[in-house]
């Protein structure tokens, strides 16, 4: 390849950029899409409306209700009223959760009689309502603590949890975040420069000209290449410092991952331009190839091991879940190279890159059609 030819491209492409104000693409679009999405997207659920039915009137239960009005999950309201007219209540959307305390519930517990508390959760959002329940049952179980109930079991189990112990939404979908724009963003802008050309008639410059393929190709992508590779650094400040995010790994496997991960995104954006005449078609097709998967088949939302069929094959057939693998690792574990799995997915990457650049290069005609 001749470098001068590649300088020559890469100048006219960056002048193009920068005329158009396309070069803000790289660094709007992610940062808007990490900044609302990362406080936006809330899996934890609190502030929940709880209503409690009192219907013992005792220590413990008096305790219960401290426990739910002292905790950050619940909004407690304690009233005495009817089952029937609570539930209505719930029916009209104005609580989440009804709590009842049977009588006798005190004496019953403290003498080992089996007893039961009365729970109804609003369930229109399954997730939210799994949640809630999680929340009560633990409530509950910290109260049998405090007063010895069922002290009689022989395990008592110990939970702790590793990587993200403040359970914080951020830490868990910002790293998932940056696998989504780092896909979105380069395809989208690769695509519309070459469509672009297409549109306006100026790709028969190329067509006419001694220009190779391959050289027309990595000049075009070296611009958009270069300009996201320095939004990597702003992305990982943001994560560091906006979000307050951790990182434990090894900060040279984020960025060559990264830039693996750049590099197959432009694969994907150079398929869709050549495939589209016009720039509506090369966005709404990127978008459809980019987004869903990045979104749904990233392991940001929902943990690839819990999917199975169509699901799990295509988890695995794009190279977002790869790369999420690895910016978790280093944000949340670090391990770093000392991973097998994340030298096997950086291959993985390489290997992606390779195959979509090829098929590009394949693909391009130098010919009018």
């Amino acid at each position: 390849m001749r470098l001068r030819i590649i300088k020559a491209y890469f100048l006219k492409e960056m002048i193009e950029l920068i005329r158009t104000k396309m070069i803000m693409m790289p660094y709007l679009m992610p940062l808007l899409i990490v900044i609302l999405f990362g406080y936006g997207i809330k899996m934890q659920v609190t502030g929940v409306r709880t209503l409690i039915l009192d219907n013992d009137n005792s220590q413990i239960s008096r305790k219960l209700i401290l426990k739910f009005e002292h905790s950050k999950y619940f909004t407690t309201t304690v009233k005495n009223m009817s089952e029937k007219d609570a539930l209505r209540e719930m029916k009209k959307a104005n609580i989440d959760a009804i709590i009842i305390i049977p009588s006798s519930f005190e004496k019953n517990s403290l003498n080992g009689v089996k007893t039961e508390i009365g729970v109804f959760i609003d369930a229109s959002f399954p997730s939210r309502a799994t949640t809630i329940g999680n929340y009560i049952q633990g409530v509950v179980m910290d109260l049998a603590n405090d007063f010895n109930i069922n002290s009689s079991g022989a395990i008592d189990i110990n939970t702790r949890n590793l990587f993200n112990q403040a359970l914080r939404d951020e830490e868990m979908i910002v790293p998932g975040l940056i696998g989504m724009v780092f896909l979105i963003s380069p395809a989208i802008l690769t695509a519309l420069i070459i469509a672009k050309e297409k549109e306006e008639g100026t790709i028969f410059n190329f067509y006419s000209s001694p220009v190779s393929k391959g050289e027309f190709l990595v000049a075009k992508l070296s611009a958009i290449f270069f300009l996201v590779s320095i939004n990597i650094f702003v992305v990982f400040l943001v994560a560091s410092y906006l979000f307050d995010l951790p990182f434990r790994g090894s900060f040279f496997l984020f960025w060559l991952a990264s830039e693996l991960y750049v590099f197959t995104a432009l694969g994907f954006g150079l398929l869709v331009s050549i495939i589209s005449s016009s720039q509506v078609i090369a966005i709404i097709v990127t978008l459809m190839l980019t987004i869903i998967p990045a979104f749904m088949y990233s392991g940001m939302i929902m943990p690839i091991s819990s999917m199975s069929g169509d699901a799990f094959i295509t988890a695995h057939i794009y190279p977002v879940m790869y790369y999420n693998h690895i910016i978790y690792d280093t944000f949340l574990i670090g391990q770093g190279f000392n991973s097998p799995t994340n030298i096997f997915y950086l291959l993985l990457l390489f290997g992606y890159g390779i195959v979509l650049f090829t098929l590009g290069l394949l693909f391009l005609k130098k010919e009018i059609k």
